[in-house]
């Protein structure tokens, strides 16, 4: 099913939630590649643009295969944050700019921004307004359900964005207090999609194509948005798509598309920033693509002492042969 975010078309409702450290380039091109209608860079520091920070530069790269996608700042001051979106607007490629309204991190909320806004829904109006004021490109804001539990005013400031001129909402069914622990209150997205006339992404606990077409049901989300469930498992969001499209569930990634599929990823990423950096980042991502095969516990913790691609790609090798051995005794039974 087609829609869209002002004037972008996204062509299914399998969107991918931006995650720091996990949707750069090299990642939001494979989700493209496995079926995602719409793919959210990382988060991005407005003072970091403002600053033209080299790292934070590179950061907002748009490979021509990735559209539609999005990109996704944070920032606590609307002076900082129009800065950025203007850079965004006016120097990137991206189809989409993202309001961080979620992230939940010390950090991040300490400096007046993330999750820190979800007390306020004059704040998110005023923000949200100053930026779509100042760009030609569709605004969205990606929030959580509330502050606690004590604090949720999740209809309040999607329709407080909405009113400010953003062109869609995605909402994580958590409060900022839960983290990434308990349950996503999807009760909580019904009632936000309810009230709102533009279009809503939901997000939280969607970990399996049946959990896209739930939330989906059961919301009246125009998309399911999908964070980590993707992570190491991009088959998950063709599946979604297919499901989503057909009714029909095809078949999960045996262990060596897995691994095959790792090393892929590990090429890219060093690709996109170079052998040193790529192999350490990749570190935390590589075990992901092992989760559910047996006996890989060994390997995943080779993996993350790994120094260069060579040694990783060698220990993914050992282990894809351990693992084609004993599915040929199995087999052999």
């Amino acid at each position: 099913m087609e829609w869209q975010i002002g004037n972008v078309t996204i062509p299914n409702q399998v969107v991918v939630a931006p995650m720091a450290g996990v949707t750069n380039s090299a990642f939001r091109v494979i989700c493209k590649e496995f079926g995602a209608g719409y793919v959210v860079c990382e988060m991005i520091s407005d003072r970091g643009i403002m600053y033209h920070n080299k790292k934070t530069l590179n950061m907002m790269n748009v490979d021509p295969s990735e559209h539609p996608m999005g990109i996704q700042i944070f920032g606590g001051t609307k002076e900082t944050l129009v800065q950025a979106a203007k850079y965004v607007d006016e120097h990137t490629a991206a189809d989409v700019i993202d309001i961080n309204m979620g992230c939940p991190v010390n950090k991040v909320v300490k400096t007046d921004a993330g999750a820190r806004w979800l007390l306020d829904p004059n704040k998110v109006y005023e923000m949200v307004s100053y930026v779509t004021d100042a760009v030609k490109k569709p605004v969205t804001v990606k929030m959580r359900t509330g502050w606690d539990d004590k604090h949720i005013y999740a209809v309040e400031n999607a329709l407080a964005a909405e009113k400010a001129g953003a062109a869609a909402i995605a909402m994580h069914g958590r409060t900022r207090k839960q983290m990434y622990t308990g349950k996503a209150n999807w009760h909580i997205l019904k009632d936000v999609a309810d009230q709102l006339t533009i279009p809503f992404m939901a997000n939280g606990d969607v970990r399996t194509p049946e959990d896209a077409k739930r939330i989906l049901e059961e919301t009246g989300a125009t998309a399911a948005m999908i964070g980590r469930a993707a992570m190491g498992n991009p088959w998950m969001l063709r599946r979604t798509e297919h499901y989503l499209a057909t009714g029909e569930l095809l078949p999960e990634a045996t262990p060596t598309q897995k691994i095959k599929m790792a090393k892929e990823h590990l090429n890219r990423l060093i690709d996109l920033k170079g052998e040193y950096i790529g192999v350490r980042e990749f570190r935390g991502l590589s075990t992901y693509y092992l989760k559910g095969i047996p006996r890989s516990a060994r390997t995943k913790a080779a993996l993350v002492e790994a120094e260069t691609r060579q040694e990783m790609n060698d220990i993914f090798d050992r282990f894809a042969e351990q693992t084609a051995e004993r599915e040929l005794k199995r087999a052999a039974r």
